[in-house]
């Protein structure tokens, strides 16, 4: 399932309301002796999470599968940052930080049950028992696996969202009477106190200034797709730390490759253009950031972004236009 981005949190006895976690959103099932983590981008977690692994297969549950999210506790809250660090290509690096910064999994889903009974098709309002069922049979014992809390309550939802912070950034909310909506967005929406996106860079400009005698990176292009899957210019981010810049320039200069966008590209001829603003550098489309920005008009932002994080967990074809386009009100019901 993907979530709907809105402004505020839906209202009705048909919305269950969750914890929007801050962390990679995993599918995990299990198969016997077979365990199998799949991030968002259908990507395999399993190498990098080992301690994962091992609490799934010492469920009483020899087969299920469930959704929900990876965290990682920092104190008495939820540190992205040191998630972050567990994608390492060395599995050294990986084993250690396996057993200095253990993930969470806190399941907030359950898409087939141990007698083998596939869920997907049954509505949340059937789903949510099961799955509770579940947790209590399976994760009392076993310190990895956690329920992620649900309510119907309004109130206690607004009091989540008033509260998101150090590892919960907002509320989720699902409509209890559809089934599992795989592909798209209807059947949930998250609520947080920022409006973000997931964009794909798809170019990046030199900074005017040059750091330490050598040219470094002063903005990265931002791009969204369309439904026909072609990338367009959205708008840009120049909050990078000086600290960051080498590296990150570095990465992006190794990815130089055009056309970067397929779409809508910067730099068009307008009356604001300059020879600087039309000179860029198209990349290959691998890398995703998540942006916090106030308004998105006339398919861009309005001013520029600023990074909230890098997404490696999430492919640059997920990151859609769709994320932003909400129900419009009722504005002629409003002024009655």
């Amino acid at each position: 399932m993907e979530a709907r981005s809105v402004d505020a949190i839906p209202r009705g006895p048909e919305w269950q309301y969750e914890p929007k976690w801050d962390g990679f959103r995993c599918l995990l099932s299990r198969n016997g002796d077979k365990i199998d983590l799949r991030s968002k981008a259908g990507e395999d977690l399993a190498r990098y999470f080992p301690e994962l692994v091992a609490a799934a297969l010492s469920l009483k549950a020899s087969s299920f599968a469930l959704d929900g999210e990876i965290v990682v506790p920092h104190g008495k809250s939820f540190s992205f940052d040191d998630l972050l660090q567990r994608i390492h290509p060395a599995a050294s690096r990986v084993k250690k930080l396996s057993q200095e910064t253990p993930a969470l999994y806190l399941a907030f889903d359950l898409l087939e049950t141990p007698q083998g009974r596939k869920l997907s098709e049954a509505s949340l309002g059937e789903r949510r028992p099961a799955l509770e069922a579940f947790a209590k049979a399976n994760f009392k014992n076993n310190p990895t696996f956690h329920l992620s809390p649900a309510t119907q309550s309004y109130a206690t939802a607004k009091n989540w969202l008033a509260r998101s912070d150090g590892g919960s950034d907002g509320v989720i909310a699902k409509r209890l009477d559809l089934p599992y909506q795989a592909g798209n967005r209807d059947g949930m929406q998250k609520i947080k106190k920022f409006r973000s996106a997931d964009c794909v860079v798809g170019g990046f400009r030199y900074a005017t200034n040059k750091l330490n005698g050598r040219k470094v990176v002063g903005s990265l292009l931002l791009g969204l797709h369309d439904d026909a899957g072609l990338l367009h210019h959205v708008g840009f981010t120049s909050a990078i730390r000086q600290e960051d810049k080498p590296a990150l320039t570095a990465k992006l200069e190794a990815l130089i490759e055009k056309p970067g966008f397929t779409g809508n590209a910067p730099g068009g001829p307008s009356r604001w253009s300059t020879e600087r603003s039309t000179q860029w550098c198209p990349v290959k489309p691998k890398l995703v950031v998540e942006v916090c920005y106030d308004h998105f008009s006339g398919a861009r932002f309005r001013h520029g972004t600023s990074i909230l994080r890098w997404r490696p967990d999430k492919a640059p074809r997920q990151c859609t236009f769709e994320q932003l386009r909400q129900k419009a009100a009722d504005l002629i019901k409003m002024l009655a």
